[in-house]
């Protein structure tokens, strides 16, 4: 499987070497069961993995000198699947939900968001105020930091402010998150 990096060019994830891959002449030998068997020849050890009917899978090529595990490597990497599957299963991705004002929003209007924004953080989500002036509302700046500021105030009990809010331009903004239930 490939990964890719940040610039979309594409990385192969770290070959495991098996059985006739394997190039160099002493291996540390582990049986199936997980007992060692010692240091001996990379070729006695392809036959003894052969007699078994199953693989040898270098487990740790940086040691010196390297170790080789006699186990079914399609079941070994069967089984890395699923590991990895299950834990992107736990995983809890967070999404920044955006929740858009204006100087003059109306208190239905106003209500509603607040809704929203009641709903997106109960779900754990964090969630982005917004505001943009417009025209001559950028001549009067505090009204718009006046609306940021109520709906913090109004969502206190329920969130945590993570960004306070900054003008950038035309918008002012702040990020709010749940806050943290105390078990």
């Amino acid at each position: 499987m490939r990964k890719q990096n940040f610039r979309g060019r594409q990385q192969r994830e770290p070959q495991v070497r098996i059985n006739q891959r394997i190039r160099v002449p002493e291996v540390r030998l582990l049986d199936y069961n997980g007992a060692e068997l010692g240091v001996v020849k990379t070729s006695d050890a392809l036959k003894r993995a052969g007699e078994y009917g199953i693989d040898l899978v270098e487990v740790s090529p940086t040691a010196k000198p390297p170790v080789c595990r006699i186990m079914d490597y399609g079941k070994y990497k069967y089984e890395q699947e699923k590991r990895k599957k299950e834990q992107k299963k736990h995983q809890v991705q967070i999404k920044l939900k955006e929740v858009k004002f204006h100087v003059n929003v109306g208190d239905h209007d106003y209500e509603t968001k607040m809704r929203n924004l009641k709903k997106f953080i109960e779900h754990g989500d964090r969630v982005k105020l917004s505001l943009m002036f417009r025209g001559r509302e950028n001549a009067h700046r505090e009204l718009g930091f006046e609306v940021i500021k109520r709906v913090i105030a109004d969502a206190d009990p329920y969130t945590s402010v993570d960004q306070m809010p900054r003008l950038q331009g035309r918008f002012v903004s702040a990020i709010l998150v749940p806050k943290k239930t105390k078990i």
